[in-house]
């Protein structure tokens, strides 16, 4: 019999490419969805027509636990938050209860689900895995960072990322639940949101190298990332949830790359210089800035086996590339059956 895996946030960059890799792995797939007619779910199921669907809402207990009594699921998926870091200060509480709390409420279903009590075992149980983000370690206090670095979040979204990530480990201890954390640095793709700097760089890029735009405006071209692609990286989620023990990974490339070269690999790869055309914007700028992150990969390289694939100038190019498509074919930024 298939193994079973539901997967909040399936309507995402990472739920699609998360889908796919269990499809490929056999599993039956479902995916969360909330209100009754999403536009978003029925553009998923032209890419992704195999996936399942159940309602749920990451705001709503009851939901949750009809939804996992439902499905039956031998692993949940949590991708489903409001991750736009830069929205987290504009909807500071929203982004609390949906990437906070939200995860609570689907630890809480599990449980229920499970008949978990306290000091339970992990052998049987639902496997869970939670994104956690790299925007928890925020002010760095070491680089790289690693599954030990002290966490100081710069942003209301790092805030609720850290909260249910440490909610994920009190679970796994105080019930025993098979239940890991993800600390993943950026990771990206053709399928990012168009708000999102990679993203805008690419489109930005394919804009004005069609015609369509004259310039590209951006906030601090000084920070700095760990920048992979996110069909590697939720290979690694599904790894964590085939260990023999539940534990956290930080999963990144271990290297840095400033916005800046971002910018210039993006305007290179479609013949341009960037300085011809980027023009800084003050007002673009967090409220509080987070410099630099840089994942220290080496726990899931030695006890996963994981390692990216695709390189940081491999990545640009693809969406760079992938935009030029888009725009050249009159596709809709919003419609996620364009995706490659």
């Amino acid at each position: 019999m298939a193994r079973r895996a539901l997967i909040t946030g399936i309507t995402g960059q990472d739920g699609s490419y998360l889908a796919e890799h269990l499809l490929e792995q056999g599993y039956e797939v479902w995916g969360l969805a909330r209100g009754q007619a999403n536009p978003r779910v029925s553009r998923m199921r032209k890419l992704l027509a195999d996936v399942q669907v159940v309602r749920g809402d990451l705001l709503d207990q009851g939901s949750l636990i009809s939804a996992v009594e439902r499905v039956q699921p031998d692993e949940v998926y949590n991708l489903g938050a409001i991750s736009f870091v830069p929205m987290s200060w504009e909807q500071a509480e929203l982004t609390a209860e949906v990437t906070g709390m939200g995860v609570l409420r689907m630890l809480e279903a599990i449980r229920v689900c499970s008949g978990v009590s306290r000091g339970g075992s992990a052998s049987g149980q639902i496997r869970f895995y939670q994104a956690s983000s790299s925007e928890m370690f925020g002010q760095v206090s070491e680089t790289p960072q690693n599954e030990r670095t002290a966490f100081h979040p710069r942003s209301p979204y790092g805030v609720a990322k850290a909260y249910g990530h440490f909610l994920t480990q009190n679970y796994r201890e105080s019930y025993g639940m098979f239940a890991v954390s993800g600390i993943l640095f950026n990771h990206e793709s053709p399928r990012r949101g168009a708000e999102f700097v990679t993203r805008k760089v690419s489109l930005g890029v394919a804009r004005i190298k069609l015609g369509l735009a004259d310039e590209l405006r951006l906030g601090n071209l000084e920070a700095r990332r760990d920048w992979g692609f996110a069909g590697d990286y939720v290979k690694a989620m599904h790894l964590m949830l085939q260990a023999a023990t539940p534990e956290d990974y930080v999963i990144g490339t271990g290297r840095m790359k400033s916005v800046r070269e971002l910018v210039e690999a993006a305007f290179s790869a479609a013949g341009l210089d960037w300085e011809q055309y980027v023009v800084t914007d003050q007002t673009l700028h967090r409220p509080a800035e987070v410099d630099l992150l840089c994942a220290d990969p080496k726990k899931a390289r030695a006890q996963l086996g994981w390692e990216p694939k695709v390189s940081f100038d491999e990545l640009v190019a693809m969406m760079v590339e992938a935009d030029l498509r888009l725009l050249r074919d009159g596709g809709d930024l919003h419609d996620d059956s364009s995706w490659p």
